[in-house]
């Protein structure tokens, strides 16, 4: 190696003794890669970055489910600016560390386009490794967001606030730093990983801490926090980076195998291998179809996909051990023929996030299947990881799937998932969006951080693999059984939200709530939570919640027959299932 390029690639990973780059030293900045029509690139020198951000903003602040996606990239520097994000936008800083990227005004997500500012609808947004010192709203940053959102590898110098004057329901936060305070307002749950602050208030009825350095005191059920002092495997998400001659670099963060707490940034740089974006296939919805990707993974790219809507007439096949699938502003996946719109195969190392799964018209069978049975391999050394998954069926168009993801490795790890048959918009209706199962996980040893599953049509979550472990479940069952009959299980009355299959031995998980909101009456769902009596199964922290009014529908128990009912009253908790 040159003299020149030992000396980029250290100052690229800083302390790190290793990196799989032998990047090239250059003597003139090097043009961005083709990210893209909707991918704003902002450098400081830039004048006219308010107005484009503004101009995005007033198309996508109530776009629920329109067809743009954006992703906004901030190079390092300092900027004053206000970030609104509305739907489908990610806003990503391209510094080495989340403080490269420094912005003073806001990175902010409001409800001001619901009525009384209600931001359960506040879904599809994200923000990812910038620091923002707050002057609006109160010198306070908002982030009022339900599902399918992230902030991570942020740093908040200030106060954050996740709700704005309405209700709220998220969310998750990864590897961030809050100087101040975090206040959760109304959030009815939220998942925090490791991160730190100055200080946590707030709780509803499920808030989840892991590996957190300050938790909040106090334990559930009131307040209802459940707090597991460390996070027991992790790796830090994939995100973008920008060297000082203009080259892209897809930085992937080690693998922490033993118990973690606190951010991977703080002191010293988050370890990562440094891979060049030349060794990504950069995806256009424009032109790119299921061929054409198959044929960069067949030739051994990993693959960036950029903001839009891909339609797929066969399903993508990732077989390359360790192959990096990344999608930028929410990239949507939408299988035409029935067929899956991603196949994994049973390999090691597999790192997949930003993407959004849609059920087409033609019924899939699933619509993310991760690994070809039979899955016998063990990949604890080298788990595949996913993260920020999110699948629907119907809302912006009708669409039909048996499962929106389906699990058979082993080892696989999870990161902020939301499985959401849709109960409003197009095609939401008891006969139109069909939807048997959220999640089927076969597999054994999975662990999942963030698991938020809604609305499908009998159990929202299905478990038949061993070892199993969940950090926070959210579930709303469905809304829109149109009778008692038609939403049976055998002689039991409606299917389960979260059911642990009989043959189960050993399973463990905390923080799990499950509402209801039945539109007809009378429907009642017997248990909740159903699991084996095997004691390696161990259920921590749930609750249920009857949300509609009083109409003689609910929930009959918690879990297999304990705890109260949600029919007369509104809400019931069980701490254990021993």
């Amino acid at each position: 190696m040159h003299a020149s390029s030992t000396v980029l690639l250290l100052s690229l990973v800083v302390s790190l003794a290793r990196a799989e780059t032998d990047p090239i030293a250059s003597t003139a900045r090097e043009p961005a890669p083709d990210f893209g029509p909707r991918v704003f690139i902002f450098d400081p020198s830039m004048t006219t970055i308010q107005s484009q951000l503004d101009a995005v903003f007033a198309r996508q602040e109530s776009s629920q489910f329109g067809p743009e996606r954006v992703t906004y990239f901030f190079k390092p520097g300092t900027y004053h600016l206000d970030v609104q994000v509305g739907f489908y936008t990610q806003v990503l800083g391209l510094g080495r560390s989340p403080d490269d990227v420094a912005i003073t005004g806001a990175v902010r997500s409001n409800a001001n386009w619901m009525r009384n500012h209600n931001a359960t609808c506040n879904f599809w947004r994200s923000a990812e490794n910038l620091a923002v010192t707050p002057t609006l709203d109160g010198h306070i940053n908002v982030w009022a967001v339900s599902q399918a959102t992230a902030l991570r590898r942020v740093h908040v110098k200030g106060d954050l606030n996740l709700s704005d004057q309405g209700w709220s329901s998220g969310g998750f936060l990864a590897d961030c730093k809050i100087d101040g305070r975090i206040n959760s307002g109304t959030q009815q749950q939220w998942i925090s990983r490791n991160a730190a602050w100055g200080k946590w208030v707030g709780g509803s009825w499920n808030m989840v801490f892991v590996g957190v350095t300050n938790p909040p005191p106090g334990r559930w059920p009131d307040p209802a926090y459940t707090v597991v002092e460390q996070t027991p495997i992790s790796r830090e998400k994939p995100y973008l980076f920008i060297d000082a001659d203009g080259r892209y670099f897809v930085m992937v963060p080690d693998l922490a195998r033993a118990g973690t707490q606190g951010i991977t940034w703080g002191d010293r740089p988050t370890p990562v291998q440094a891979l060049p974006i030349d060794r990504f296939y950069l995806a256009h919805p424009e032109r790119d179809n299921a061929a054409s990707l198959n044929a960069a993974l067949g030739a051994g790219k990993n693959l960036l996909f950029t903001p839009g809507i891909y339609h797929l007439d066969t399903s993508i096949n990732v077989a390359r051990p360790g192959t990096i699938v990344l999608g930028l502003g929410y990239p949507t996946l939408v299988p035409d023929q029935g067929t899956p719109a991603m196949i994994v195969g049973d390999v090691d190392g597999v790192k997949i996030g930003g993407l959004l799964f849609e059920a087409g018209p033609v019924n899939s069978d699933t619509l993310l299947q991760i690994g070809e049975p039979p899955c016998t391999a063990a990949h604890a050394a080298d788990p595949i990881f996913l993260y920020d998954i999110f699948a629907r069926a119907g809302g912006a168009n009708v669409g039909v799937t048996h499962c929106f993801l389906t699990i058979n490795s082993r080892h696989v790890v999870g990161d902020n998932f939301w499985l959401w048959r849709a109960d409003h918009g197009k095609g939401a209706a008891w006969d139109a969006n069909k939807n048997a199962n959220g999640l089927i996980v076969n597999g054994d040893d999975v662990t999942l951080y963030g698991l938020f599953v809604e609305h499908n049509q009998e159990y929202q979550t299905l478990w038949n693999g061993d070892g199993g472990r969940v950090y926070l479940y959210q579930s709303e069952i469905p809304y829109d059984p149109p009778t008692q009959a038609a939403w049976m299980n055998g002689t039991t009355r409606g299917f389960a939200s979260y059911k642990v299959s009989d043959t189960v031995t050993t399973h463990e998980a905390w923080g799990l709530g499950v509402y209801c909101v039945f539109r007809r009456s009378p429907v009642i769902l017997d248990n909740a939570i159903e699991t084996p009596h095997a004691p390696g199964v161990k259920l921590h922290h749930m609750v249920t919640l009857r949300l509609n009014p009083n109409n003689g529908s609910g929930i009959a128990h918690v879990i297999n027959g304990q705890g109260a009912s949600v029919i007369e009253t509104k809400i019931a908790l069980v701490e254990n299932n021993d």
